[in-house]
């Protein structure tokens, strides 16, 4: 697994200069005027539930990419922690916030720890990036960056092959993806689809209280909130 994830960096740097494209619904991404009205629809459904979570104080972001969501936290902020493992996309992501809110840290975050905790954590279509067997590791990661109280916000991708590029070879529920860049290079990356029940039951297990829901094509989101110790804990 090792191999995959360190594929999957490689991915996420070569395709920096192109990523926008997929949120965008451009190029190789673009399904037509009525697909691309559905998706923002369901983007803003995400806005809005984000929103309502009320994020504050001192927001940790967690694969931050190229600023898409660092934009949208950044009005909820009093300081903002942007960690991502490429520089290629924490240089467009400087680029495109320019606050001096924001601090900036490059750190694959299966080997990063915060020095610092905070009032909220977010991440988006990261989740699904993040192996079986690191799951609940990744989940004590988040909880050691939290304050008493925080809460947490995710945001990540319903399995629907119309969220993938036209010339995308089909996606399926392995655990596995083959991801193509503009230029035709390929790559294998992690990529786990979650129905909303099916993760809310998995933090549950792993001490967290969360409210999980579907935008209904494309994106899942939730908020969760450290709820009791993970079961045979001290």
């Amino acid at each position: 697994m090792g191999s995959a994830l360190k594929e999957q960096i490689a991915y996420y740097r070569a395709r920096a200069s192109e990523y926008d494209q997929w949120f965008l619904r451009t190029g190789r991404y673009d399904r037509g005027e009525q697909h691309r009205r559905d998706w923002f629809g369901e983007v803003a459904t995400a806005e809005e539930a984000l929103a309502q979570s009320r994020p504050q104080g001192s927001i940790l972001e967690l694969a931050c990419g190229t600023g898409l969501w660092t934009q949208r936290l950044l009005p909820f902020a009093s300081d903002l922690t942007a960690v991502d493992a490429s520089p290629e996309v924490l240089a467009i992501n400087r680029r495109n916030v320019s606050s001096q809110k924001v601090e900036y840290f490059e750190a694959d975050l299966f080997e990063w720890a915060p020095k610092r905790t905070y009032d909220f954590v977010f991440f988006s279509f990261w989740l699904s990036h993040v192996p079986p067997e690191r799951f609940a590791a990744f989940w004590e990661l988040v909880a050691s960056a939290l304050r008493p109280g925080g809460s947490v916000f995710f945001v990540d991708s319903l399995y629907n092959h119309e969220s993938t590029p036209r010339d995308q070879r089909p996606i399926n529920r392995s655990g596995v993806v083959e991801r193509k860049l503009n230029d035709g290079s390929t790559y294998e990356i992690i990529k786990m689809f979650y129905e909303p029940e099916e993760l809310r039951a998995s933090l549950l297990d792993l001490g967290w209280s969360a409210q999980v829901d579907s935008t209904g094509r494309f994106f899942i989101y939730g908020l969760a909130q450290r709820d009791h110790p993970t079961a045979g804990a001290a």
